[in-house]
């Protein structure tokens, strides 16, 4: 099991597990948004980490993804997708079949490609254990906003010994405080990739990353890495799911008639 020298640092206290949870895009983005802000407001906030799937496939747009192909629209309208706009940043990412995990980090390193490091090393750690090695990609993220987000990789995303991206992540930050989205490749669809991205999807991920409980695996990992940290399961209070109830629509991408889109609000602030 992986150890905490190759772990994020977190100061010694409480941390919070949130159970599993299969949501739409608009509740899920809703949730992790409001997490990241009861972060900022509390005096004293827990790391946060949880992990969850999307009811139905989902296309999430990074919060700076302002164009997108028009036959993205097509499927949304034919009912083979349906797209919601995230809070954190990065290019679209196509959610089925795969994992996805939301780290809310009270304090990390200002510099956020260092932060991206040490955020994800405990997965480097844990699928390792998994037999499958993955490192840092190679290119910086520069020029205009790629379509797809497994399009190519940056330093802020995992890739395996081929050189083939199994994590991409993202990131929004608040006063310091720093909500990290991560999507974990499995089991990629194979017809729905190809008609949303134009090109073949990555492939599945080894037969070692067990499907039905690989939360469950990280999450035991993740006590290991930090065993001065009394992570403690935690489920969404009544408050919270009142504010993903009031949030929700502004992450929706509504398609009118014609099969235009309609880009929700902004309500997200500009990331510090």
């Amino acid at each position: 099991m992986p150890t905490n020298a190759s772990c994020l640092p977190i100061s010694p206290g409480c941390g919070r597990l949130i159970p599993h949870l299969s949501l739409s895009g608009p509740e899920q983005m809703a949730l992790d948004k409001a997490l990241l802000v009861q972060s900022d407001a509390e005096a004293k906030p827990p790391p946060t980490l949880r992990f969850y799937q999307w009811n139905g496939p989902w296309l999430s747009l990074g919060r700076h993804q302002r164009h997108w192909p028009d036959h993205w629209n097509a499927l949304a309208k034919r009912g083979d997708l349906q797209m919601v706009r995230r809070p954190s940043g990065g290019s679209a990412v196509l959610h089925e079949g795969g994992l996805t995990y939301a780290l809310i980090w009270p304090s990390p390193p200002r510099q956020r490609q260092q932060a991206y490091r040490q955020a994800c090393k405990w997965l480097i750690s844990s699928f390792k254990e998994l037999g499958v090695p993955l490192q840092f990609g190679y290119h910086p993220a520069k020029g205009p906003i790629e379509s797809n987000c497994f399009a190519s990789s940056t330093a802020a995303d995992l890739v395996d010994s081929q050189g083939h991206k199994r994590i991409g992540s993202a990131q929004l930050w608040r006063n310091g405080h720093l909500l990290q989205h991560g999507e974990i490749i499995l089991n990629p669809p194979q017809k729905l990739w190809r008609e949303v991205f134009n090109c073949d999807p990555p492939t599945p991920a080894p037969a070692s990353i067990p499907r039905e409980n690989l939360s469950n695996f990280l999450q035991t990992a993740l006590r290991s890495c930090w065993p001065e940290v009394n992570w403690q399961s935690s489920q969404v209070t009544k408050d919270e799911w009142s504010t993903v109830a009031r949030e929700a629509p502004n992450y929706q991408v509504i398609l009118d008639p014609s099969g235009s889109s309609t880009i929700p609000p902004e309500t997200i602030e500009s990331t510090t």
